[in-house]
């Protein structure tokens, strides 16, 4: 049995998949966060360009991925699937356990897959400059790549904490060309606001889109870029799970179980979404979100109509949400600490085709430091929460003495991480659960949404 199952370049996909036909039930309406109705295209226009909103909304099941992305996407997909035989023997369990490796494009994540053609979209609408926002910087190093290789000015917004934890990411947007300014901030209305009331804050996902949003909507040449969350962000990683099924394929094998990571749902998309398709049609297969037991949205949240960001400048959706004004701790899965959900994971989630589970920081490491003893590769922070749940399964049927075959998207390689793992093995980590009285304060600013 090979460890590495390969496609060549031509098998990169011309097509992405778009799960809104095979949802179950129709779309809730996005909520103008002004005038709480529905967003029309034209609401959308001063975020984004048209070829994506149109996607935002496409009722059509596959879209066509521009030859200019292709031929970007050579860079590093198709991306291989590895067999993990030497963690399968160390675990000593019967299941079979694969990974998608998203570590080897250039910004070392899944996050180039929707940067490139969000940078590309934006180029052809004629727009000059990208705002968006990051939390760890796995998304802030991916779109200052993409604009660079499209030849526009980015601003990346990186949540404060993430700003001082990780340098080293802050380094790679600049080296691409970006302006990476510390969230909150003095720069936008919505970043003052926050320093007056707390000049100490750690910032979140939440604050970092307000600023991002402002400056795109009120600057003419500017337009937003978001790296998670979105119907049409969803749609572009989804050439994770596509790949994955023809890999494994070729191993003549179907996974019982797919995993991934998750804060916003793009990595968790990417990889899903393709087998929810086969859900849909009639395929026995569990598909498991793993998130941190400190911003426990899916497991913990409330399904309802939320802001996407604490400013509230960001549309409303429905989804599973802590509250937009939830503030998560400093945990160094910087890219999983955002209050809300992707609505259509959320749906998913609240129709029963999904699972979501909770797992605490330290036995993530645990797992993370294990699998990269026998795999090699460093995981990143918020990878380690699919392979702590993966590791549970594993467990799991080596106690029930059955076989299941197990699959895991690996989003992303942790080199410029090791602050996190140092702080593991200097035991100053520990397994914050946010408390639910603080998640019931924070549920108590909801929208109150009547469409």
């Amino acid at each position: 049995m090979d460890t590495k199952i390969l496609l060549p370049e031509d098998r990169i996909p011309r097509q992405w998949y778009n799960i809104i036909p095979d949802m179950p039930g129709p779309l809730a309406p996005v909520i103008h966060p002004g005038t709480l109705q529905p967003v029309t295209p034209d609401d959308l226009l001063p975020l984004f360009p048209m070829g994506l909103i149109e996607q935002e909304m496409s009722p059509q099941r596959w879209i066509d991925i521009p030859e200019e992305v292709r031929d970007i996407y050579r860079l590093w997909r198709p991306a291989p699937l590895f067999r993990a035989h030497r963690l399968e023997k160390a675990l000593g369990t019967p299941a079979k356990i694969y990974y998608k490796y998203e570590g080897g494009s250039p910004a070392g994540s899944h996050k180039p897959n929707t940067a490139v053609p969000q940078a590309y979209y934006n180029k052809i609408a004629g727009t000059k400059r990208i705002a968006s926002e990051t939390g760890a910087g796995q998304w802030g190093s991916s779109i200052a790549l993409a604009c660079q290789m499209f030849g526009l000015e980015c601003t990346v917004y990186m949540v404060r904490v993430s700003y001082d934890q990780k340098p080293y990411r802050k380094s790679m947007m600049q080296l691409w060309g970006a302006n990476v300014i510390p969230s909150p901030s003095n720069l936008t209305h919505a970043g003052r606001s926050i320093l007056a009331a707390h000049p100490d804050s750690n910032g979140s996902l939440g604050i970092a889109i307000s600023e991002a949003v402002e400056d795109a909507a009120t600057r003419e040449d500017t337009r937003y870029a978001l790296g998670s969350v979105l119907n049409h962000v969803c749609l572009h990683q989804t050439v994770i799970g596509l790949e994955a099924k023809e890999q494994l394929a070729i191993a003549g094998d179907y996974p019982d179980v797919v995993i991934g990571c998750h804060g916003g749902g793009s990595n968790f998309a990417g990889i899903a979404f393709p087998f929810i398709a086969d859900k849909a049609n009639g395929k026995q297969v569990r598909i498991v979100a793993a998130e941190p037991i400190s911003c426990p949205t899916l497991t913990k949240g409330v399904y309802a109509f939320d802001y996407g960001d604490t400013a509230k400048m960001a549309p409303i959706a429905r989804m599973y949400t802590l509250g937009h004004d939830f503030m998560p701790p400093g945990i160094h899965a910087g890219g999983l600490r955002y209050h809300g959900a992707s609505p259509l994971v959320s749906q998913l989630l609240h129709a029963g085709v999904i699972e979501a589970k909770a797992v605490g920081q330290i036995g993530c490491f645990e797992a993370a430091v294990q699998f990269s003893r026998c795999e090699g590769i460093i995981p990143a922070p918020e990878s380690s929460h699919a392979i702590r749940v993966a590791f549970d399964e594993a467990l799991q049927a080596k106690e029930e003495g059955k076989a299941r075959t197990i699959l895991f998207n690996l989003s992303g390689h942790g080199h410029v991480d090791m602050a996190a793992y140092d702080a593991y093995f200097s035991g100053q980590l520990d397994n914050f659960e946010y408390p639910r009285e603080a998640i019931e304060e924070s549920l108590a600013h909801l929208p109150k949404v009547t469409v």
